[in-house]
């Protein structure tokens, strides 16, 4: 059966006898389709298409390039939606994904707290035949639900990268070269926190008088800094820590390119309750 999802995509949803029922929405869209002698075959533009012969998945209505003679693909990865929705009262971390299968998957997560989580494909790593990756996030506008630590207001801030503290400003133990730098403006110290930059050196000298933070400036997203006395905060590096995705419920997307014959068996999730 052909529909129009969300009045934009057109997909085709197939049927399933073995489960049964409405299993997956494929990306073609034919204009007719009908299955005689053990095959499927559609219809599109005009020309008669046979499925499942070709050698690559995923990849519908090969046209032929009238100029050069060579097919040009038509071409759509896998994707794949479900829930985490265990003990669906309580607040969670999600924190890795299990995947039990002969292939990566890259992988988006949301909750109804944050919308932010992601892994990318080559993050995961095959431990006792499961992929294994912990969940990433890095929305600005979470702030409130992530690792933030506050510094303090600066003394002094020269050529826009090397930030000075004056000496009683512990900048702490706890901040690592990656980590990204935030700062808000006197005199509120009010409003969504500024991006910096990453931190690339932490220099503490103080019986030599010296409390500074050297950052990149050029990473994306920047802001200069304008002030000499603003207010510093950190977040801590989402690939080197992972903290997960905090919600009662976590919604994943998984995707895969493959034009290969993959199999995936099972998700898991390592989840934790969240104590405030």
């Amino acid at each position: 059966m052909s529909i129009i999802k969300n009045n934009m995509a057109k997909y085709t949803l197939s049927y399933s006898e073995a489960a049964p029922g409405w299993v997956s929405f494929y990306s073609y869209y034919p204009d007719w389709m009908i299955g005689m002698n053990n095959y499927f075959y559609t219809f599109k533009g005009g020309d008669l298409y046979r499925h499942n012969v070709n050698e690559s998945r995923n990849t519908f209505y090969t046209p032929w390039n009238i100029k050069n003679g060579t097919p040009t693909q038509d071409f759509s990865p896998t994707t794949l939606q479900s829930v985490f929705n265990v003990s669906p009262l309580e607040n969670k971390l999600f924190k890795t994904i299990d995947l039990q299968g002969d292939a990566k998957w890259s992988a988006t997560l949301q909750t109804d707290l944050q919308f932010s989580g992601f892994i990318q494909a080559n993050w995961f790593e095959k431990k006792e035949a499961t992929f294994f990756a912990f969940i990433r996030n890095n929305s600005v506008g979470e702030l409130a639900l992530r690792s933030v630590n506050g510094i303090g207001r600066s003394s002094q801030v020269v050529g826009g990268n090397v930030i000075r503290f004056s000496l009683n400003v512990e900048i702490g133990s706890i901040i690592s070269i990656g980590d990204l730098m935030y700062f808000l403006n006197p005199p509120s110290f009010s409003g969504a926190p500024i991006l910096a930059g990453r931190v690339t050196a932490i220099t503490v000298d103080l019986p030599n008088g010296i409390n500074q933070l050297t950052i990149d400036t050029t990473i994306p997203g920047t802001s200069p800094i304008t002030v000499q006395n603003a207010f510093f905060l950190y977040i801590k590096n989402s690939i080197a820590e992972s903290h997960g995705v905090l919600g009662h419920y976590c919604v994943f997307n998984l995707e895969n390119s493959e034009t290969n014959k993959i199999e995936l068996f099972t998700v898991e999730a390592d989840v934790m309750k969240s104590f405030p």
